[in-house]
């Protein structure tokens, strides 16, 4: 009878039909009193969402104190009826780092792994076979409850982060996936909410006891699962860090497990080229993605980003219409909704539906972000700041907001400060080229051009090491232009302007810069014809049109001086000549004055001519003299 009943149940909870499963295990209870069958009806009643009537039954059998299993139940219960302190004193507020075993760096399987009961029947010697279940049975419990201990640290973490005690939270989530590897909601909430800098997040990884992974009765399978649950974990890790690890990661799951169409590999990998700045190579896969499942909602984050890079505003209205017709519970929608009144302009439509999400989800890391770039926008730089902060506190690990933070103290010309935040931004990630870019940007403004340059030809080398697009980073190179011209070092900054103009860079400041350092080169025929390339862009560039006006003076002016100086020639030239007219006056009279006369007006070749045959004649005059 207990046999049937259990299949009863197991086949109700398969077809969602709870209020059957809740009969018959309720039957069964009652038939049998064990805690299993209790720990089971409890979790069915959770299933339906009574929380509270689920809480309360484990609390009447006295479940709590019994079980690790019941205790993390009726902690979960708690945490979803937002009594966060209540579900503390049920679950404990430390954490049993006893449980905690670390992998080395070399990960190998040790050739008897930890709670593997098949391996243990394998080896034994002289145990007989009641024992050797027993010892079987003790093990598989062992496990178990190792598991419900990790899974307890996550749901402390959750409530610590409830209450705003991140560091308390990360914590916690740090231990659950130390104690059990495969906690991989502990992991999501380290990643997904940015609590770890992109090198702890890879020390994390360094340090999990991947062997202790297994399936039973397999030592080999167990090693394959191992590596497996590796790569899983390692394509959700930061891509700023280490892309070769990932990209290693990536080709071994989509091509040996044939999970190239997987949507969870596919967004890790766009979210690779989002990073790379390859916006329409990102954007391709997630259409693909999401042409198979419309509302995968963690897709959206980065398909909208992606939209809003490539100015694609139609799309954005259509998919936050559709957003908003079918799913206006979930914070995606608004965020959608909030990145298209963003991309045209309508900054206080943005700011409310980014604040709309940001109160659906407080951890929703690109709502904060929005909402903040809505006050950057509009140059509220004291009200970005404080949205910025809130950003950096909630998402800890993540160096964009305190990038940000930079970049509104540089708006303000506090140069101290935003030399501070963007340090800070540093430490957490060094790989990316926007903020080495930035760095660059205040030491040029704090009269460090050395540095700058330095800066900026960091921010240049890793995005080629990332083999990002090269023309998402002409700012760089054109800011790496002008810290060579103010260097003096022109020739290194005109290779530079020529390589952004090549790259498709056309912007009338780079022509005025080029124009500006041709002249300063005394070339000022060249930057004219550069200035007026700047002012067919932009007619009304005032630089421009100042520039140019004094490169015509420059031109003009060494004009004059060239006619001067053959006009100086010319009279230098008129008063040889009658200098040469007064001699051979002298010494042949009138007459051989006429003939100097008409030899200075012949051509070149014919002066030639005309010089021989006078000698001549010179002879034969003196002859007859």
């Amino acid at each position: 009878m207990e046999k049937f009943l259990r299949e009863w149940r197991q086949d109700a909870l398969n077809k969602a039909q709870y209020d059957s499963a809740i009969f018959i295990g309720d039957k069964l209870l009652a038939l049998t009193n064990d805690d299993n069958d209790a720990f089971w009806l409890a979790q069915v009643h959770f299933a339906t969402g009574n929380y509270t009537r689920a809480h309360a039954f484990l609390v009447k059998q006295d479940l709590i104190t019994r079980s690790p299993a019941c205790r993390y139940l009726a902690g979960h219960c708690l945490i979803k009826q937002s009594r966060f302190d209540e579900a503390l004193s049920v679950l404990g507020e430390r954490n049993p780092t006893h449980l905690i075993t670390t992998g080395g760096p070399s990960h190998k399987r040790k050739t008897q792994p930890r709670h593997a009961p098949a391996i243990r029947v394998g080896t034994r010697r002289n145990n007989t076979g009641d024992e050797d279940a027993a010892a079987s049975a003790a093990a598989t419990e062992e496990a178990a409850n190792r598991r419900f201990e990790a899974a307890m640290c996550f749901l402390r973490g959750i409530c610590y982060a409830k209450q705003n005690a991140f560091d308390r939270a990360k914590e916690c989530y740090k231990d659950a996936v130390r104690i059990d590897v495969q906690c991989f909601e502990a992991f999501q909430q380290l990643m997904k909410n940015s609590l770890l800098s992109p090198d702890e997040e890879w020390q994390l990884l360094e340090g999990l006891d991947f062997d202790s992974v297994h399936v039973q009765g397999d030592v080999a399978a167990s090693q394959e699962a191992a590596d497996f649950t590796r790569m899983l974990y390692t394509t959700r890790l930061s891509k700023y860090r280490n892309p070769d690890a990932f990209e290693s990661a990536y080709d071994s799951l989509s091509t040996h497990y044939r999970l190239a169409t997987n949507p969870d590999l596919q967004l890790a990998r766009a979210d690779l080229l989002y990073t790379q700045c390859r916006y329409q190579d990102a954007l391709t896969i997630t259409n693909e993605i999401l042409e198979h499942d419309k509302y995968h909602f963690s897709i959206y984050p980065v398909h909208l980003a992606c939209l809003y890079e490539l100015k694609m505003k139609n799309m954005l209205f259509l998919i936050a219409h559709d957003l908003a017709d079918t799913h206006p519970e979930e914070p995606c929608t608004w965020l959608a909704v909030g990145v298209y009144y963003f991309a045209i302009q309508k900054i206080p439509e943005a700011r409310r539906y980014f604040s709309k999400a940001s109160m659906m989800d407080a951890h929703f890391g690109p709502a904060w972000i929005g909402f903040a770039h809505t006050f950057a926008a509009e140059g509220e730089h004291d009200q970005a700041i404080s949205a910025y902060s809130t950003a950096a506190r909630l998402f800890m690990g993540t160096h964009l907001p305190q990038v940000f933070l930079g970049m509104q103290n540089h708006a303000l010309n506090n140069m101290t400060l935003a030399e501070e935040f963007l340090k800070t931004a540093h430490g957490l990630c060094k790989t990316d080229p926007l903020l080495l870019n930035e760095m660059g940007i205040v030491k040029y403004h704090q009269d460090r051009p050395k540095e700058a340059i330095q800066c900026f030809t960091q921010a240049l080398r890793m995005a080629d090491e990332i083999d990002s697009e090269p023309s998402a980073w002409l700012a760089a190179r054109t800011n790496l232009g002008h810290a060579y011209r103010r260097l003096r070092h022109f020739h290194r900054a005109l290779a530079e302007f020529d390589e952004v103009l090549r790259l498709g860079g056309k912007d009338a400041a780079v022509f005025c810069a080029k124009g500006l350092i041709l002249m300063e080169l005394d070339r000022p025929e060249e930057a004219v014809g550069v200035l007026h390339e700047a002012l067919a862009i932009n007619a009304q560039d005032s630089i421009a049109t100042e520039l140019l006006n004094r490169a015509l003076e420059e031109t003009a002016l060494v004009d004059g001086l060239a006619e001067e100086e053959a006009e100086d020639l010319a009279e230098f030239e008129q008063q040889l000549e009658a200098r040469k007219i007064d001699a051979a006056r002298r010494v042949n009279g009138e007459r051989g004055a006429n003939r100097m006369l008409d030899k200075g007006k012949g051509r070149v070749g014919r002066r030639a001519r005309v010089s021989l045959l006078d000698e001549g004649s010179m002879m034969d005059m003196t002859d007859e003299d």
